[in-house]
């Protein structure tokens, strides 16, 4: 079905918004996949040395560091304190765990991250939740109410050699279209009247300013740093292939004169590098200059890993900056603490939008509606004690059922699931049994 004239001119639009975003997201991409090319960087390579160039992938190491530790374990409907099986039923069903992952390292790479839900014709039981590349959405926000008042998605077709946008999913706060391009018009071929009041679709943003609502890239910072290392590694391949072996020198000797017991010419790289030369020439001399010390190139590199170090929180060790004895346990969280202090922060920022994904579920669940704001979201610990320090805090915080937790909140703090739990409790009563049936038995032969 033909659109409006209206409706054309608004996915125009947001089309062309969508278009001012490519080079930056392309940028960014490449550098997090380490495929940007040193020419880029205005280095110039001979052609015959181009295998040599270096590309050190810090951009990935500074977004996996942080994206890793986000994990998230349950949520907690308002005025609950009991975790929602509900909404962990929703979570598993769409494979979040795993999908989550994804998100959250979109949106560290673009800046900016999306997750759509909608209806399951399948099973309504179970909306679908899916994670949208932020490459093909584009989002206005009112920035009076702070919410999306329209969002579109662009998707090219089946020829990966064609760019250009085939169909487009239009998000309103109270239906959402389907379209396909035709003769180079939109033209609409499905709509869904959800009547929701909000574009369900939730936006993730990273380090995000107040009053902007475009984020930034976790390699932002670290970019500058990665081409200069990348230089330098790439000059100390060269250094390594001409300077480091000893350059050696010859005179009073012609071309001719190098051949072998054939007669036959020497290739001059296999001359170049034989560890003796004889000759019959009496009056040729033949001698070598001193080898290059490439210290010079690992002191830099070294710099560099330790200014990105620096600027992203990462330990040193992150980027090769490692000792001969390792850290201690306690050495190793204080170390990481500004790591565990920005993963915090993510968790916070990223849990609320995550409490207003699974608002949208329930609301196409159940028909009700949940203030995203009001379900609570909660993480695993974003730093990394050693299974020791764990089994010995625990034991003083539980002392023999005489501390300050149960032994259920043991296994909060453990970090085990439900399932993991209920296996538990089993293990214990199986174990209470036996226990019982023992003692049983002994008063028995007592008396």
């Amino acid at each position: 079905m033909a659109v409006s004239r209206e409706v054309s001119d608004l996915l125009e639009q947001l089309e062309r918004e969508l278009q001012q975003r490519v080079n930056d997201d392309t940028r960014y991409d490449a550098y997090y996949e380490g495929s940007h090319r040193l020419e880029r960087l205005g280095l110039a390579v001979p052609p015959e040395m181009e295998k040599l160039e270096t590309v050190v992938n810090w951009c990935r190491t500074t977004v996996d560091s942080v994206s890793d530790r986000l994990q998230m374990r349950r949520f907690y409907m308002p005025g609950e304190d009991q975790a929602s099986d509900d909404l962990l039923e929703q979570w598993d069903y769409n494979n979040l765990d795993s999908e989550a992952v994804l998100n959250h390292q979109e949106t560290m790479i673009l800046g900016r991250g999306f997750v759509s839900v909608g209806a399951n014709e399948a099973d309504p039981e179970f909306p679908l939740i899916r994670v949208e590349s932020p490459r093909e959405i584009v989002a206005r926000v009112n920035r009076r109410w702070r919410r999306i008042d329209v969002a579109a998605r662009f998707e090219p077709g089946e020829d990966d050699l064609d760019p250009t946008a085939q169909f487009a999913t239009l998000y309103e706060p109270n239906s959402t279209t389907w379209f396909e391009r035709v003769r180079g018009q939109w033209t609409e071929i499905d709509k869904d009247e959800h009547g929701l009041g909000v574009v369900p679709l939730v936006m993730f943003l990273n380090r995000r300013r107040v009053g902007r609502w475009d984020g930034s890239s976790e390699m932002k910072d670290v970019i500058s740093l990665t081409d200069a290392a990348c230089r330098s590694l790439t000059n100390l391949q060269l250094a390594g292939e001409t300077h480091s072996v000893p350059q050696k020198y010859v005179l009073g000797m012609t071309k001719g004169d190098f051949v072998d017991k054939a007669g036959n010419p020497i290739p001059a790289w296999e001359a170049y590098f034989n560890s003796i030369w004889a000759n019959a020439n009496k009056d040729a001399k033949v001698g070598q200059f001193a080898a290059s010390d490439l210290k010079n190139f690992h002191d830099t590199v070294n710099h560099y890993a330790q200014q990105v170090a620096g600027i992203t929180g990462l330990p040193a060790r992150y980027f090769g900056q490692t000792s001969v004895n390792p850290a201690a346990e306690g050495a190793i969280r204080a170390d990481e603490s500004r790591l565990i202090l920005n993963a915090e922060r993510k968790q916070a920022m990223f849990g609320d939008s995550w409490g207003w994904v699974m608002a949208l579920s329930l609301r196409f669940r159940t028909g009700d509606w949940v203030q995203g704001s009001r379900i609570k979201t909660e993480w695993y610990d974003a730093g990394t004690p050693t299974r020791a320090q764990t089994a010995d805090a625990m034991s003083k915080l539980y002392a023999n059922g005489q501390g300050i937790l149960s032994r259920e909140g043991v296994w909060d703090e453990l970090g085990w699931s439900e399932a993991r739990k209920d296996r538990e409790r089993g293990y214990l009563e199986s174990e209470a049994r036996i226990t019982l049936t023992a003692l049983e038995k002994d008063v028995a032969e007592e008396v």
